[in-house]
């Protein structure tokens, strides 16, 4: 059976592991605890919890104030709150005076399903990334998001941390590297790369298995730090592989295609073909048919290559 695990629920519980080690940790959300997984931390540290209600620009303009004063802020709430609600808070209150503050968002993308489009965020990457001083990891699955959470802790500076609502495989062990700006590639393929991010790290491995069975032999690159992004090795990627392939569960313009095209652009012109949520709004539905909608799952990758 497959182990499979939400990263809300890996950020919840290194939120509380995190807690025990440094006492500056400060938790804020914005009356959502129970869904962002916050409640994991409140319940231990509850003089450290602070529950803004449905205030999120109060929370990011507060979570702003206790940075100033030495503590870490962890501000969480759900990807359409966060980076859109309170886009003007974070723009001027955190990024410009480059406050240490932790903007951990949940519930990111298509995925969180049968909330609908109105909850749907798939533009957060787009904003998030244009902010000076920010930086923008979005993690596939609960190792990476245990080691995300205690990286960015350790890190001076805005970071914003793109989670999950839905249930996904467990893909790295314990003993995983990571590197806030270094992808992590899997296999040598010379067919092709698919570059992935969040959920779709998974549906690009799953891609990558099929194709080998058709005798394609691509490799998959997690790129989980969208800013600042891992030049170097989309660069090398570009010039030993045939085709290149982006994969999202965001909006194509804006997001991780963007991003690595603009890499290409400057450093080594080549086509990239960007899968992800074709310039529309979302709709309601189970998070699984939906990602088959939008045409975000394993098949839609394999076609990219057939």
């Amino acid at each position: 059976m497959e182990n499979l695990k939400a990263t809300r629920q890996s950020y919840g519980e290194a939120l509380l592991e995190l807690g025990k080690e440094n006492k500056d940790i400060v938790v804020l959300d914005a009356d959502l605890s129970g869904a962002t997984k916050t409640n994991l931390f409140a319940k231990e540290f509850p003089d450290r919890f602070f529950d803004m209600g449905i205030a999120e620009q109060d929370m990011m303009s507060t979570a702003a104030g206790m940075a100033t004063c030495g503590k870490i802020p962890f501000a969480s709430t759900f990807a359409m709150f966060a980076a859109g609600r309170a886009y003007d808070q974070i723009r001027n209150s955190i990024c410009y005076p480059n406050l240490n503050v932790k903007i951990c968002a949940t519930h990111a993308g298509i995925t969180v399903g049968e909330d609908g489009a109105t909850h749907q965020m798939i533009e957060d990457i787009s904003l998030m990334r244009t902010i000076p001083n920010m930086t923008v990891i979005s993690t596939s699955d609960d190792t990476e998001t245990k080691w995300a959470v205690k990286e960015i802790a350790k890190y001076e500076g805005p970071v914003y941390l793109r989670l999950a609502r839905l249930s996904t495989p467990i893909i790295y062990d314990a003993n995983q590297k990571f590197e806030i700006g270094k992808g992590i590639q899997f296999g040598n393929g010379i067919d092709g790369t698919v570059f992935a991010t969040g959920v779709t790290v998974n549906e690009a491995l799953q891609a990558q298995k099929i194709l080998s069975e058709k005798g394609i032999y691509i490799r998959v690159v997690d790129i989980h730090t969208i800013k600042p992004i891992d030049r170097e090795l989309i660069v090398k990627c570009a010039s030993e592989t045939d085709k290149l392939v982006s994969v999202e569960d965001h909006n194509v313009i804006g997001g991780l295609g963007s991003a690595i095209s603009e890499v290409l652009t400057d450093e080594c012109p080549k086509k990239l073909v960007r899968i992800g949520i074709n310039d529309t709004f979302g709709k309601s539905g189970n998070a699984k048919e939906l990602m088959k909608f939008f045409g975000i799952i394993a098949n839609d990758i394999v076609s990219a290559f057939i």
